[in-house]
C-alpha cells in the first residue's frame, strides 16, 4: 500500500494600492532648500542706494564691498557714469541690517592704498582689494539713499568715553592716523584725523583723550609733537629720548598740564590748542614777553642757523630767528646780520622796564660791557650758539636800533670760537717741521755722546781742575808770604798754557761733533781767549817779581825799564 506525498499549496495576494518613490524626495528637498535660500536672501536684502565718487579706481561690480568696522554691509552691482559724466556712479545692494545706517549724515569713501599728509594707508586692499568704507552718524538723520562719496577718508569717531580736542600746527611732520597721545609716558588717546580745508593756513588735528584722563587736559595745557626720538649730548654723556616705540614708529603727540592754581577748569570738547613742534618751544611759550636782537658778524658764522640757543652763561634764554647775508656800502664788506629774540623772564628777578626807558637801559647796559659773542655748542655736529653777558674789558661800544631790534656789538668784531682757535692752533702745528727738527736733534745728540766720551776732554778738565788748585794755592800763598809765591809763579804759567793747549784740542772735538757755528762753541772760544790773557798776565807777573821782589811792597820803580 502506498503512502500518498503531501501537496504544498501556495496562495498570493495582489496589493493593488500604488506607493511614491523615495527618488522623489531629492528634488522636493532640493526645492526646498531653494525657496528657503530665497526666502532668506529676499528676507536680508536691503535698500538700493547710489554713490557718487570721482573715479571709479579699485572698484568692480559683484566683488567690490561696503563695510562698516570690517563688517560686510553690502555689494557693488554696478559701476557707471553719470549722465554729464563727470563723475562715477556706484550702485549698491545693502544688507537690511545697514538700513538704519543710511541717514543723510552717513559719509562713504573708497578705501585704497593712498599717500596722504605723510601716512600710507590702505596697505590691507593690496591683498583684498577696494572696498566702500561706511561711516554712519553716531545719532539722528533722516533716510536717504543717495549720496555723494569723500575723496579722502574723514575725522573718525570713537565710541570709548572721552572727548576731542583741536590741535592747530604749522605742520603735521609724521602725525598719522591712530599716532598715540601721551601724557606722563602713559598712552591716553590717539589721533583721530585732521582738517584740510585750512591748509592754506595751518592744519586741524583731532586729538582724542579718552576717560579719566581728559580731565587733566585744562586751557593752559601744552601739546607738542613727539615723533621719532631726540638725541642729545649733555653734561651727562649721550641721551636717547623718545615717548615710546609706537610714537616713534606711527609719530605721536604729548601734553602736560602745568601746575597753576590759577586755571582748574577742565577744557570743554572741541576746545583749540596750539601743537608745538617740540618741547623746548612747549616751554618756551609759558613766556609773555620777548624783545628783538640783532649781531652784525664780519666772519664766518658757519653752524648757526634759525633755532640756535642763545645762552647766558651756558643757559638758554632765547633763540635765533634768522641768520642772512648783507652788503654793508659804509665798510664796503658782507656783514652777517643775525635776529634773535631773548626772553627776559627766564631770568628771575631781572626788571626790564616795558616803556621808553628800556633804551636808556639797553644803552646803559652797552656801555658797560654788553656783547654778543659766537660759540660752540656741540664740537661732534659743529653746531654753533650765541652766548651774551657782559664783558668789563670789551672796550667801548655804542647802542643802535634796526627797526625795534636793538642792535649788540659782537665781541672782538668777530667771530673767534675755541673750535676756530683749535683749529689755527692744529694749523700752526702742522707748520713745525718735526721731521727737520727730529734729525737735528739726532746729530746734536750723536755729536754731544761723541765729546762726552773723548778722552782729550777727560785730559783737559783734569789739567784744568789742577791749574785751579794751583790758583787756590796761589791765593793762601800770598797771605802767607811772597817767596813761595814767586818761586811758583812760573809753574802755575806753565800749567795755563797746557790747559789751554788741551783746551784748544777739546775745541777741536767741539768742532767736529758739535758744529763749528754753536753758541757753546763760541763761549768756550771766549773762555779760553781769557784763559791765555791770564796765563800771560801771570807769566808777566811772575818775571817781574822774579827780577824786582820788592815791586809788591814798594811799586814798580823801574817805570819804562824792561
Amino acid at each position: 500500500m502506498s503512502e500518498q506525498q503531501p501537496t504544498a499549496v501556495v496562495r498570493s495576494k495582489i496589493d493593488r494600492k500604488s506607493r511614491l518613490s523615495l527618488i522623489w524626495a531629492i528634488p522636493v528637498v532640493t526645492a526646498l532648500i531653494g525657496a528657503w535660500l530665497a526666502w532668506s536672501t529676499l528676507s536680508q536684502r536691503g535698500s538700493l542706494i547710489t554713490i557718487t565718487f570721482e573715479t571709479a579706481e579699485g572698484l568692480q561690480a559683484n566683488q567690490s564691498h561696503v563695510r562698516h568696522k570690517d563688517v560686510d554691509m553690502g555689494v557693488v552691482q554696478n559701476v557707471t557714469l553719470t549722465p554729464d559724466r563727470k563723475r562715477v556712479q556706484v550702485t549698491v545692494r545693502m544688507n537690511r541690517e545697514a538700513d538704519p545706517l543710511l541717514t543723510d549724515r552717513a559719509e562713504f569713501w573708497v578705501v585704497r592704498p593712498r599717500f596722504f599728509a605723510g601716512a600710507i594707508s590702505g596697505l590691507q586692499t593690496l591683498f583684498s582689494g577696494s572696498y566702500i568704507d561706511l561711516l554712519p552718524a553716531s545719532e539722528g538723520g533722516a533716510p536717504k539713499r543717495d549720496f555723494v562719496g569723500l575723496e579722502n577718508p574723514p575725522v573718525l569717531q570713537s565710541d570709548v568715553p572721552g572727548r576731542t580736542f583741536l590741535l592747530e600746527a604749522s605742520r603735521i611732520g609724521s602725525i598719522n592716523l591712530g599716532s598715540p597721545i601721551m601724557f606722563r609716558d602713559l598712552e591716553v588717546g590717539e589721533v583721530l584725523g585732521w582738517d584740510v580745508g585750512e591748509m592754506a593756513r595751518n592744519i586741524v588735528v583731532h586729538a582724542f583723550v579718552r576717560e579719566p584722563f581728559d580731565q587733566y587736559v585744562h586751557d593752559n595745557s601744552r601739546f607738542w609733537n613727539a615723533s621719532g626720538a631726540k638725541v642729545q649730548l649733555g653734561a651727562n654723556g649721550l641721551e636717547l629720548q623718545i615717548e615710546s616705540l609706537r610714537a616713534v614708529v606711527l609719530g605721536g603727540i604729548a601734553f602736560e598740564t602745568p601746575d597753576d592754581p590759577k586755571v582748574t577748569e577742565e577744557s570743554q570738547a572741541d576746545h583749540a590748542f596750539t601743537l608745538f613742534q617740540s618741547k623746548d618751544a612747549a616751554d618756551s611759550s609759558d613766556y609773555k614777553r620777548s624783545l628783538p636782537f640783532v649781531a652784525n658778524f664780519t666772519a664766518s658764522v658757519s653752524g648757526l642757523a634759525a633755532g640756535s640757543p642763545v645762552t647766558v652763561r651756558g643757559l638758554k634764554i632765547g633763540e635765533v630767528s634768522s641768520v642772512s647775508l648783507l652788503y654793508d656800502r659804509a665798510s664796503d664788506n658782507v656783514v652777517v646780520p643775525v635776529h634773535f629774540i631773548i626772553e627776559p623772564e627766564r631770568v628771575a628777578l631781572l626788571d626790564l622796564p616795558t616803556d621808553g626807558d628800556l633804551d636808556a637801559r639797553m644803552s646803559e647796559l652797552v656801555r658797560r660791557g654788553l656783547r654778543v659773542r659766537l660759540e660752540a655748542a656741540n664740537f661732534l655736529t659743529g653746531s654753533k650758539q650765541l652766548a651774551i653777558d657782559v664783558y668789563p674789558d670789551a672796550g667801548p661800544g655804542k647802542l643802535s636800533k634796526d627797526g625795534d631790534a636793538f642792535v649788540i656789538p659782537v665781541l672782538g668784531g668777530s667771530a673767534e670760537d675755541p673750535a676756530t682757535a683749535a683749529t689755527h692752533l692744529i694749523n700752526k702745528l702742522n707748520d713745525i717741521p718735526f721731521e727737520s727738527i727730529g734729525n737735528n736733534l739726532n746729530q746734536t745728540l750723536a755729536g754731544v755722546n761723541t765729546l762726552v766720551n773723548d778722552k782729550q776732554l777727560g785730559q783737559s778738565v783734569t789739567a784744568l781742575r789742577a791749574t785751579l788748585a794751583s790758583a787756590q794755592s796761589l791765593v793762601d800763598n800770598l797771605n802767607h808770604g811772597l817767596t813761595p809765591v814767586t818761586q811758583r809763579m812760573p809753574a802755575i804759567a806753565a800749567g795755563l798754557e797746557d790747559s789751554v793747549k788741551r783746551t784748544d784740542k777739546l775745541l777741536g772735538s767741539l768742532e767736529s761733533g758739535y758744529g763749528g757755528d754753536s753758541r757753546f762753541n763760541r763761549d768756550v772760544g771766549h773762555l779760553m781767549a781769557q784763559l791765555s790773557d791770564a796765563a800771560r798776565s801771570i807769566r808777566v807777573l811772575a818775571d817781574l817779581l822774579s827780577r824786582h821782589p820788592e815791586a809788591l811792597i814798594r811799586g814798580r820803580t823801574d817805570q819804562g825799564t824792561p
